[in-house]
């Protein structure tokens, strides 16, 4: 079903793999990933990339923050087409009237600065840039970790807030010209084989292992053909789940004839690998042999086929359940309850968003159900179309009336079920859905309030053939149907008659509009040369998610006030973190204050005597005082710079990691002043201890990779070494300056 080559492999025009190949140095050249990167490449330097983007976009998550850092650092107007979409918190009825507020501030910045807005319900993020922004050949950034829009030839990339405000601001997104997967498609897939089910196989292959991890995955292959426009972007939209840093496919006249009808016909050009292109690894597909997957809590590489889940279900849930228990502190979570006579019994259906609610999938799902019933038991289905144009055209052609007539309630364009926002399942519950995630409580529950819930990823198909037999689980495979061969008609007058489009627009006497809830960012100090840093929360979990971080859901109403949204950092994984880190921070407003800080921290005094062993002229008032956790591998799952930021609000000075899940919360890190230390094995530091950090700014100045620190315990200083490798320039500057907004500040002084 799917080979891995963990060595270089020579590929002839993006169809034949090659026994061998003479120049590897020349023929890397020759992928689509090099050429586009170095078409959006200002350095000079193809090793040392400064990529500028051809459009960004934001959610409503997260474009108030931007924008806001934006403003702070000099922002007067958008450089370059930004769409600001209302697909996150169209629905979270929490907190009143923010949400609303944050909508019409964004529509505002549109006006003001000259930006595209999307309203509420009218599209999710990625399917309105597959629409109407991508192209081929282009570069697009997103503050969304799901921004791929490989299928239709662009390079998409998902980061944190502050990478989109460098390029509002015209500066670069810096990376080192990163190595290339190929993604070797041949085979056709089986009827009731759908996107999900080779996206998740793909995943479950390269997740653990860390195959393409920060690599282009490079889809080649015979078997690209075969595949539709929907099936390739279903596909293509959860390569963010490999942690890979973006994608990009072949295109072909399904790729023109997509663009065209979406009234952008010249965004359409022939993408190929040169006639011979060198890839650093190769996944090879074989579509053919691709069966209907489950992907079991708690990440989409937990996958397995539904046949092999069925024939072991018990002893495979039992595993799940194992792995609540021992790393995620789930004693009661249970799974093999669920299980009548062998089969699993499911709670709650799901079909949504970017992966799951496109034209075909509904149409195949509603070709499964037509003349059937969900029942009138404890199963549901809510069936969520990606946007306005696809659910008009799903009307039109009846596929909604087999749905709604099969008992699935429709919902508007929402981004909710992917993020614990909308579709809560009930205590206890399993909910399979189409959808991008399904870790530790991204599903909404809290586990705090004595709430367990979870969520399995399965293809649209299997839903609806799980739907159909009342909610036992159903491979769509077992299912005698066929979808019609429906054409989908793009019906742009429902973007004009509702969005703006305002890019070369901008109009600065338009004031912005704040409501209640929007605040400015604090201040934020530079890195001082000695640091304290004090461990408030030791995390020893395989992988942390930035959900596990900062927890999406309901918390996300506040992501526009950085004091109220700090608040619940690390909620749902170290409830005390927050006290702790705020009893560091106070000590820190006092040494900034001028005021002595070592009565305010427990353990203060005593770590600054013990360090004064080390450095007899060490100044209280001089030295900087902030918290820091460690985790074995952090930032895995969303760009949201929450993540990062909230740690920075309460006083946060670094993060301390074996290494770090994904690029781009490393970058987000960086850039709210935050220190990525890297260590070797397990720390000799524990929770609650204090560090010693002894000439840190000189270190970063002077790009130094190892740093001396020293745990400081019961009056003795333990030396041990840290690493601080990989920073650019900029990134340095940064971190000296205390984050972005300041460094910009020096910049424009």
């Amino acid at each position: 079903m799917i080979k891995l080559y963990d060595q270089g492999v020579f590929v002839s025009n993006g169809l034949e793999i090659l026994a061998d190949g003479k120049d590897a140095a020349a023929a890397k050249r020759g992928t689509m990933a090099y050429s586009i990167l170095t078409a959006h490449n200002t350095s000079g330097n193809d090793e040392k990339l400064r990529i500028k983007f051809d459009a960004l976009t934001s959610h409503d998550i997260t474009y108030v923050g931007i924008i806001q850092t934006a403003r702070a650092s000099g922002l007067t107007k958008f450089p370059i087409p930004y769409v600001l979409t209302n697909c996150h918190n169209s629905l979270c009825a929490v907190g009143g009237t923010i949400n609303e507020d944050d909508h019409l501030f964004g529509l505002s910045a549109a006006k003001k600065y000259g930006g595209n807005y999307v309203p509420a319900h009218q599209a999710v993020i990625h399917q309105y840039m597959r629409e109407m922004m991508a192209g081929c050949g282009k570069m697009i950034l997103g503050s969304d970790s799901h921004t791929r829009y490989g299928a239709l030839g662009t390079i998409a990339i998902g980061e944190g807030g502050p990478e989109l405000v460098k390029q509002l601001l015209s500066r670069t997104y810096d990376v080192d010209m990163p190595k290339v997967a190929g993604i070797y498609l041949e085979g056709t897939p089986a009827p009731g084989v759908g996107p999900q089910d080779v996206a998740l196989a793909i995943i479950g292959a390269v997740f653990a292992n860390g195959f393409v991890k920060n690599k282009v995955m490079e889809f080649i292959g015979p078997g690209i053909a075969g595949l539709s426009m929907d099936f390739r972007n279903g596909i293509d939209v959860m390569t963010t789940e490999t942690t890979c840093l973006t994608s990009i496919w072949m295109t072909d006249s399904k790729t023109e004839e997509f663009l065209a009808m979406h009234g952008r016909a010249n965004d359409y050009k022939k993408l190929a690998p040169a006639e011979i292109a060198y890839y650093d690894c190769l996944v090879k597909v074989d579509l053919g042999k691709i069966k209907p997957m489950i992907a079991l809590p708690f990440h989409p590489s937990n996958a397995y086929t539904i046949e092999d889940f069925n024939r072991n279900a018990g002893d495979i849930l039992r595993g799940v359940e194992k792995y609540a228990a021992d790393s995620l502190g789930k004693k009661d979570f249970v799974l093999t309850n669920k299980l009548e006579n062998g089969k699993l019994r499911i709670d709650q259906g799901v079909i949504a968003g970017c992966a799951g609610g496109t034209f075909e999938n509904l149409v195949a799902a509603a070709s499964i159900l037509n003349g059937s019933s969900i029942g009138n038991g404890d199963f549901a289905l809510s069936v969520y179309p990606s946007s306005q144009p696809v659910f008009l055209e799903l009307m039109r052609n009846g596929s909604l009336s087999s749905l709604v007539g099969a008992g699935a309630t429709i919902r508007t364009a929402f981004c909710g079920p992917c993020f614990g926002a909308g579709d809560v399942p009930a205590n206890n519950a399993l909910s399979i859905r189409h959808s991008t995630r399904n870790f530790p409580n991204r599903e909404g529950s809290k586990p705090g309030d004595g709430q367990i819930a979870s969520v399995a990823l399965m293809d649209a198909r299997s839903i609806a053939a799980t739907a159909a037999n009342k909610g036992l689980l159903t491979p769509a495979t077992d299912i005698d149907f066929k979808t019609p061969e429906v054409k989908y008609n793009f019906d742009g007058n429902v973007y004009q008659n509702r969005c703006y489009f305002g890019f070369g627009k901008a109009d600065d006497s338009i004031p912005l509009r704040f409501g209640p809830n929007i605040a400015d960012w604090p201040e934020m100090s530079p890195l001082t040369e000695n640091l304290f840093l004090k461990v408030v929360c030791k995390i020893n979990d395989p992988v942390t998610t930035t959900d596990e971080l900062i927890p999406s859901g309901e918390t996300s109403s506040y992501r526009s006030n950085p004091l109220k949204l700090a608040e619940f950092t690390l909620s749902r994984k170290a409830p005390d973190y927050v006290g702790k880190a705020k009893e560091v921070q106070g000590a820190e407003k006092a040494r900034l204050a001028g005021s002595d800080p070592l009565p305010l921290a427990a353990g203060l005094a005593d770590a600054f005597k013990t360090a004064q062993t080390i450095k007899a002229d060490l100044s209280a008032l001089d030295t900087g005082i902030g918290s820091t956790i460690f985790a074995i591998k952090p930032g895995d799952g969303s760009a949201r710079e929450q993540a990062a930021s909230c740690q920075k609000v309460l006083g946060g000075w670094a993060n301390i990691a074996n290494e770090y899940a994904t690029k781009r919360y490393r970058s987000n890190l960086i850039n709210w002043g935050m220190l990525p230390f890297i260590i070797d094995g397990d720390p000799a530091f524990e929770d609650g201890d204090f560090l010693f950090i002894t000439d840190i700014r000189s270190a970063v100045a002077e790009k130094r990779e190892e740093i001396s620190a020293y745990i400081l315990r019961d009056g003795k200083a333990l030396p041990f070494t840290m690493k601080l490798a990989g920073l650019t320039d900029d990134e340095r500057k940064i971190i000296l300056a205390g984050c972005l907004i300041n460094f910009y500040k020096e910049q424009n002084n």
